[in-house]
């Protein structure tokens, strides 16, 4: 599968055509300033790097669990979220 290359003001310019071409297969990668900043894929693909990242965490995780790596309840997994929430917000 060939990508293209785009800069930002023309995947502006031409974004329907951009999303054409992911819906064909082909995925596009934006720049800025000659570096690559983001890619519009096609959804398959988006949906199997999700998948994949899920099983890596989901294996981190037991590899942890197996080797009695420290655990936490979701009310302490919840706490410390709304703390760095509400830190972050100060």
């Amino acid at each position: 599968m060939a990508e293209s290359t785009v800069t930002v003001r023309e995947a502006r310019a031409h974004l329907a055509d951009h999303i054409n071409s992911a819906e064909a297969g082909t995925p596009t990668v934006i720049t800025r300033n000659g570096e690559p900043v983001a890619a519009l894929v096609p959804i398959a693909d988006f949906d199997a790097l999700e998948e994949a990242a899920d099983v890596l965490l989901a294996r981190e995780a037991e590899a942890v669990l197996a080797e009695g790596g420290p655990t936490v309840t979701m009310a302490e997994l919840l706490a410390d979220l709304f703390t760095e929430r509400a830190d972050g917000a100060a």
